[in-house]
């Protein structure tokens, strides 16, 4: 088995979630090329960073058009830099 280790201060994210197919509400599929890249995903591996403040299995959000996708065993990647993070997606109680 093969497994993918960010190096420097990036950060590997799998983007196998905006594979699903989308539909408009009148049942238009949309096709792959009008689809928005999405700005969120889960944290697969992360490289040598001081004190990320993430975790792996963290959901973050990120720069619109940042990093490199690419394929490896079939699955969608996403390597992207550290400081291209905007934010961790936390679970809050309601009020």
């Amino acid at each position: 088995m093969k497994e993918l280790q960010p190096l420097n201060e990036n950060v590997l994210l799998d983007m196998s979630q905006e594979e699903e197919q989308q539909k408009t509400p009148s049942g238009i599929i949309i096709p792959d090329t009008a689809k928005e890249k999405p700005q969120y995903a889960k944290v697969v591996a992360i490289g040598n960073i001081e004190n990320p403040g993430i975790s792996v299995g963290d959901t973050v959000f990120f720069k619109k058009y940042s990093g490199t996708e690419f394929d490896f065993e079939g699955n969608k990647y996403l390597m992207i830099p550290y400081a291209d993070l905007l934010a961790k997606v936390v679970e809050t109680e309601e009020i």
